[in-house]
């Protein structure tokens, strides 16, 4: 009896408003088979770069191996985000081999991956609520302030004319949070539903000439081959499309730490209480915290929000277990009612959660060793909605040999550092929300940037 799509709806709220309750998965890798391109993993990463890579030769043979469903992993669960935020800052950039250039060349390419995800699906018909509402990231006492007062003289320095300020009066008209000081404000930013967008950017890339095998867990990758549990796969090229579900294969337990994040929604809200709470354009928000929190308006009416605050699980450990953590979601209910008082009584629908993909330094890669035939990309940090597109389209170009801006950008082969082994790694990445929660509480009350416990974090990243 095949496994239905409807045992994959609990997995978020966007797989739930989607998946076919009668719908079978796509069959599994039938035995041993050969192509041109293997995939490891059907998410964003995966299907941008079989959908450029076949838009580019419609010969090549790709298969994408997916353990469970496209999409079931962070790119059917996140917050819906397709931003143009980049986990490592522009003086970060600027001090690597590429320098001032390269850091204005990577931002410069993210500001514009946003319309291409915003074109592609307009143009293969995939309608996944794309609207380019913008960034709204709130100020809520003066560490904050300080924090995003930094963000835009740092945008500045570099040649960037977002963010914006907006202040206390401007701020409040466009999201009506309780205790605002300001906000900036960023137009390179859109909410999706991430599950319409990666569902519909899967049946594109098959009936491109692509083909997907559901239910095939792979053990592990090597020059020319893919070993998964229904045989073996050889091909010229392997790319590694695995993010937060790295550590799942042979070898690869310390490249990746996979944390948390967990989100809930709630039930379609009225009218008069989107009148008053504001997000007119869809805009995404979160505050300045550490401990990251963020938001959107739903193309129905909801509230899907989400944050961080999940502990790291020993051993780099997976679990659909982790997806619901009781005393999380009652948290994040807090924060939002906190933020806004009126959704006190408001039914939450969904409760959710997945591991997204954190490197040892944080940075986010691309690359492709052609002598091995061995391509990856990820460490998106939680921001890989626009991220992965932009990898898709540079992997097309490294696989393809064809040099281009994108293949000079700073994070194509940077290569991360591993993580600790264990129980260095487990100390480590828990030790991080406590730095968070501390630096959180001690900002809130002294009202001043936290020098003290951003000096830990920042050794904590190295």
């Amino acid at each position: 009896m095949p496994v239905t799509q409807s045992s994959y709806k609990s997995r978020s709220l966007w797989l739930d408003t989607v998946l076919d309750d009668t719908e079978s998965v796509r069959p599994s890798l039938p035995g041993p088979t050969s192509v041109d391109v293997a995939i490891v993993g059907a998410g964003f990463t995966g299907l941008w770069t079989a959908y450029y890579l076949l838009t580019k030769d419609p010969s090549l043979r790709i298969a994408l191996l997916e353990a469970e469903i496209a999409g079931y992993g962070a790119s059917g669960r996140n917050g819906g985000w397709c931003s143009a935020i980049m986990p490592v800052s522009l003086a970060d950039f600027a001090a690597g081999p590429g320098g001032r250039q390269g850091a204005v060349g990577m931002q410069d390419e993210m500001n514009k991956t946003v319309d291409e995800v915003g074109r592609a699906a307009a143009a293969e018909g995939i309608d996944c609520d794309f609207a380019k509402g913008g960034y709204l990231h709130v100020a809520r006492h003066q560490a904050h302030v300080q924090r995003l007062q930094a963000d835009i003289a740092e945008a500045r320095h570099f040649g960037f004319e977002e963010p914006v300020w907006l202040g206390q009066s401007e701020a409040q008209e466009r999201i009506d949070v309780t205790s605002i000081l300001g906000a900036t404000y960023n137009s390179n930013c859109a909410v999706i539903h991430p599950a319409k967008l990666v569902r519909g950017l899967a049946d594109v890339v098959e009936a491109k000439g692509a083909t997907i095998y559901e239910r095939t867990r792979v053990r592990s990758i090597a020059k020319g081959a893919v070993h998964t549990e229904h045989g073996t796969v050889r091909a010229d090229v392997v790319v590694r499309a695995t993010e937060g579900y790295t550590p799942t294969l042979g070898g690869e337990k310390r490249a990746i730490v996979p944390i948390y994040s967990l989100m809930i929604a709630t039930e379609p809200l009225p009218d008069d209480f989107w009148a008053d709470a504001g997000l007119a354009r869809r805009e995404t928000f979160n505050d300045a915290r550490n401990m990251i929190i963020y938001g959107q308006r739903t193309a129905d009416g909801r509230f899907a929000f989400g944050g961080r605050g999940a502990l790291y699980h020993f051993g780099s450990k997976i679990d659909d277990a982790y997806d619901r953590v009781p005393k999380v979601h009652e948290a994040l209910h807090r924060e939002l009612v906190g933020l806004f008082p009126r959704l006190a009584d408001a039914r939450i629908t969904h409760r959710w959660g997945g591991p997204l993909g954190i490197p040892r330094d944080w940075h986010s890669s691309v690359g492709f060793d052609r002598t091995e035939g061995l391509a990856w990309a990820g460490g998106y940090v939680g921001d890989g909605v626009s991220t992965t597109n932009l990898a898709g389209r540079t992997l097309t170009d490294l696989i393809t040999g064809t040099t281009s801006r994108l293949t000079q950008l700073p994070w194509v082969d940077h290569h991360s550092r591993r993580w600790e082994v264990e129980p260095l790694r487990f100390i480590g990445a828990n030790a991080g929300l406590f730095i968070a929660h501390r630096a959180d509480a001690a900002e809130s009350r002294t009202g001043h940037p936290s020098r003290g416990w951003a000096w830990a974090m920042d050794k904590l990243k190295g």
